[in-house]
């Protein structure tokens, strides 16, 4: 009877998948429908042989129907198929009461939701539907979070921002997809690692859910890894996990099995760290390494394990270090498969010696521990890049942390003297590493820091003065609360960018200046062209002017794609971008006051004017192309200088100063060409050429500022000098050596090369005068002896 009743009801439920049902009700949200098919399945295991696990199943099944359903199957089919004929083989499992089929079969199902919202996620992202992404990107599974790692926000910020029109879709979707790429590669990895366990243990069921989850968080990264590999490589790679899961449901040894999985997957990473991600990872890497014996020798004494809380402190840390190298390992494969495979040598050498310590089956010398320690250092230093090794301001918070959680489990067990230690630890991290570049960018951020790390006494007692006192655990944690948030705007403040205001005013003054050379260029070209009979020359010219107006928004489009494409290289692209548009602006800025531009680029113009009017054939043509170069070299260089001011401040604010610059030269160019006014063209000029040596001064101190936060330059801080911090934010002064250096040579520059070009100019002046006057004194002469 009971095996009648279990038919029936997977009958019905097979129907229910084959056509789902509208409703008119308001639908639950995605998250909730997903978690209430995973949870009825799950029950369905629990109560596999018994009535109710026919039910469970329905439920599951009557719960994929309706706009979940409907949404996933438009935009991932593929994963509508998964879930499918998951559900169907977790019909058949139920009826056979086979517990490893079902187990393999709600995995299948539950990786394939989450391939449907993964997938419907993006769908609306690349529209700009912020909400519907919003609604589906719950849809997920998290990174399990460590003490060095937290659960990624990224995907859920980045849609925040899109909402909010902060973030592009393309840029959101970069975001969305590093975030849920990293998750579910290592969802992946925690699988197979988890399935090796198993297999020791000979959990059968608990084998086949785990390679079921495998190939479909492989399936999640297929796109990318046939994107890197090929098709080909990607084949083989399905091929070999589905040979796995054959493995485990047959119940056959898994070593062979999952050593092929291994090698499909080396050095295979789905969403490729960013150039900051690497700094990152590579500075936690060698800060975690250097603390392994520190701690472990504190815990060693005469062969004894005198204080376990150390002991594991020390193996925390050397897990952390092996997290980040786990995640650099494919990129410095790539550079030395050999000293790669030394320093993961040294690594697991470092965890055996500590786990035998901490198991008791040896207790290693701390100068054991600190030689080998001393090997992976070695090695690794070597073998990362030197850029990887230079900015390690992110690793350096993150360290901070890490010593900052020791400090409060040894609050929590009484053991104020390693809680101490370890406040004393995250203090000397902060002073040798941000301390430096905040004295330089954010001095105001020190004195919070200073009186929660000591003895503050404000609404949070500093934490060495509660240490002293041995306060409760809340306590310590309430200041440690305050601690993290000062923590955390110092480290904002390190990599802050200029005020929004002064972005925008500088793309104003950019834009203006190079809109009224191109009204002037236009007006003295078509000076010559106000008779009635030569008015109609005017009409290609101003075709060829909006032709250049047209393909200047147009290298703005291309030069924005290119950004975005090198978009990963964050804060050191600005720093490229930004030297180059200084080159050119000193450049010009030269140009100007020697007056190159309109004695020798004007000649130019008037020239090749005078060639068009004198030839007979192609007048028309002729003219349109000279509106369009002469305007179009002044939309060039508008969109050069505006991409460092887009790194620096966004497109928006950028956008909303390049409309200010563009309406002032309207405005000019109305007063120019429809009044016929005439204006004082001669100061402007002048006026604007100062307020482009003062955008000058601006972006060389904060093109000092990148270069300084991604190690490319030194930093010095002067620390008898501070500034308010409205100084680096509105004039990228900051109270370093270099960049008061840099900026007063650019100053130097610009006033030297006026004074010069004066300079050049009065002794052309006097030359003409002196021949003025011999010509006249020559010819007074020659009329006396006449």
């Amino acid at each position: 009877m009971a095996r009648k009743i279990t038919l029936f009801l997977v009958l019905v439920g097979g129907l229910l998948l084959q056509r789902p049902f509208s409703t008119h009700a308001q639908s639950p949200a995605p998250a909730q429908t997903a978690e209430q098919i995973r949870s009825a399945l799950f029950a369905a295991q629990i109560h596999l042989g018994a009535p109710a696990a026919a039910q469970d199943l329905a439920d599951a099944q009557a719960a994929y129907a309706g706009s979940f359903a409907a949404e996933i199957a438009a935009a991932a089919p593929a994963a509508d198929g998964q879930i499918r004929v998951g559900l169907m083989s977790a019909a058949t499992a139920v009826a056979n009461g086979d517990a490893s089929v079902l187990a393999a079969a709600r995995a299948q199902a539950w990786t394939g939701i989450l391939a449907g919202g993964y997938a419907v996620t993006a769908q609306a992202v690349i529209a700009g539907d912020a909400a519907r992404a919003q609604q589906w990107l719950p849809v997920r599974e998290f990174r399990p979070a460590t003490r060095f790692s937290r659960p990624d926000a990224d995907a859920t910020l980045a849609l925040v921002a899109l909402a909010e029109n902060k973030l592009t879709p393309e840029d959101a979707l970069l975001a969305v997809n590093a975030d849920l790429l990293n998750t579910y590669q290592a969802q992946l990895t925690n699988a197979l690692n988890d399935l090796e366990t198993a297999a020791a243990n000979d959990f059968t069921i608990r084998q086949a859910e785990l390679a079921a989850q495998a190939s479909g968080y492989f399936a999640l990264l297929a796109p990318a890894y046939s994107a890197q590999r090929g098709a080909a490589a990607l084949s083989e790679a399905e091929n070999v996990l589905a040979s796995l899961q054959t493995a485990v449901l047959r119940g056959d040894e898994l070593n062979q099995p999952l050593a092929q999985v291994t090698a499909v997957l080396h050095n295979f990473r789905a969403a490729p760290l960013s150039p900051d991600d690497r700094v990152r990872r590579a500075g936690q890497m060698l800060r975690f390494l250097a603390l392994v014996p520190v701690e472990y020798e504190r815990g060693v004494h005469d062969g004894n394990v005198t204080r376990e809380l150390e002991i594991q402190e020390a193996v925390t840390f050397q897990a952390g270090a092996a997290a980040a190298f786990s995640d650099l390992q494919n990129l410095l494969d790539e550079r030395d498969p050999a000293q790669t495979a030394a320093a993961a040598t040294a690594l697991q050498q470092l965890e055996m010696q500590l786990q035998d310590t901490a198991t008791r089956a040896a207790i290693h010398n701390p100068a054991d521990i600190q030689a080998t320690t001393d090997q992976a250092i070695a090695i690794l230093k070597e073998l990362l890049p030197a850029d990887w090794q230079t900015g390690r301001g992110a690793g350096d918070f993150d360290v901070i942390a890490s010593l900052l959680d020791q400090m409060e489990t040894a609050v929590a067990a009484g053991e104020y003297a390693l809680a101490e230690s370890a406040r004393l630890e995250a203090y000397a991290t902060l002073e040798i590493g941000p301390e430096a570049r905040l004295i330089a960018f954010a001095p105001q951020a020190i004195p919070p820091l200073e009186d929660l790390f000591w003895n503050g006494q404000a609404e949070h007692a500093g934490l060495a003065y509660l240490i002293r006192q041995q306060a409760t655990l809340p306590e310590v944690q309430a200041s440690r609360a305050a601690l993290d948030e000062a923590l955390a705007n110092a480290q904002a403040a390190l990599t802050s960018d200029s005020a929004p205001a002064v972005v925008a005013t500088n793309a104003g003054i950019i834009v203006f200046r190079e809109g009224l050379e191109a009204v002037l260029i236009l007006a003295s070209l078509m000076a010559s062209f106000k008779a009635a009979e030569r008015r109609h020359l005017r009409r290609p010219m101003w075709l060829g002017a909006a032709l250049a107006f047209v393909a200047s928004i147009a290298t703005w489009l291309l030069a924005q794609e290119l950004l975005a494409t090198l978009a990963r290289y964050g804060e050191r692209l600005e720093a490229v971008v930004s030297l180059i548009a200084i080159a050119v602006l000193l450049l010009i800025t030269n140009w100007f006051f020697h007056k190159v531009y309109w004695t020798g680029w004007m000649a130019n113009f008037h020239a090749q004017k005078r060639r068009l009017l004198g030839a007979q054939t192609s007048l028309w043509l002729g003219l349109m192309v000279l509106g369009f170069t002469s305007i179009y070299r002044e939309g060039f260089e508008s969109v050069l200088f505006l991409q460092a001011l887009v790194l620096e401040g966004g497109t928006a604010v950028v956008l909303s100063g390049v409309a200010l610059g563009l309406l002032g030269a309207f405005l000019i160019g109305v007063i120019v060409f429809a009044l016929q006014a005439h204006l004082p063209y001669r100061k402007m000029l002048i006026f604007t050429g100062v307020l482009i040596g003062f955008v000058l001064l601006v972006m060389v101190g904060n093109t000092t500022h990148v270069w300084q936060v991604v190690g490319w330059l030194p930093l010095h801080p002067i620390r008898s000098l501070q500034f308010p911090f409205w100084v680096g934010t509105w004039f990228g002064t900051f109270p370093t050596w270099e960049g008061l250096t840099l900026q007063s040579a650019a100053a130097v520059f610009v006033l030297g090369s006026y004074f010069l070009a004066e300079s050049v100019q009065a002794r052309k002046r006097t030359g003409r005068a002196t021949k003025t006057r011999m010509g006249r004194s020559g010819g007074f002469s020659r009329n006396s002896s006449g």
